[in-house]
C-alpha cells in the first residue's frame, strides 16, 4: 500500500507509506497515528510527538544549536560523568532514541534531548 501524493510522510519515522483513518493519519510502517490537522501547524506551535526534536522545556532544537545539560549524566561503560550545566555547542540531530550527537571535551556522545535545554 502506498500513500497518495497529498498525504504527508510519517512525522515519527519519515516513511511515506501513510493512509487516512477517520480524522487521523496512520503510518503503515511504524504504526504511528497523528491527527490530520497536525500538518497545518508550524514548528513552534506543534504538539509533542510531531517529529520535531524538543528540549526538556519543549523548545524545538535544530542542527548547530547550543544546549546545556540539565542533570549529571553518567556515561555508560565508563566512570566519566557529564556535569549538570555543561554547555554543548554545535549539536547535530539524528534519528534514534538518543536524538543529539555532539562533542564534549573532544569526545563524541549521543544524548537524549530530554536532558538538555536550549542555551
Amino acid at each position: 500500500m502506498s500513500s497518495t501524493p497529498s498525504l504527508p510522510a510519517c512525522p515519527q519515522c519519515g516513511q511515506e507509506n501513510t493512509y487516512p483513518d477517520g480524522d487521523n493519519l496512520v503510518c503503515a510502517d511504524c504504526g504511528f497515528e497523528w491527527s490530520a490537522k497536525d500538518g497545518q501547524t508550524t514548528d513552534d506551535e506543534a504538539p509533542a510527538g510531531d517529529g520535531v526534536i524538543r528540549d526538556a522545556n519543549g523548545n524545538p532544537l535544530a542542527d548547530g544549536d547550543a544546549v546545556i545539560l540539565i542533570k549529571d549524566l553518567k556515561v555508560k561503560g565508563s566512570s566519566t560523568v557529564l556535569k549538570k550545566g555543561t554547555k554543548v555547542k554545535s549539536i547535530r540531530l539524528v534519528d534514534g532514541d538518543h536524538e543529539v550527537d555532539c562533542k564534549i571535551e573532544g569526545a563524541s556522545f549521543m544524548l537524549k534531548a530530554a536532558f538538555l535545554k536550549k542555551a
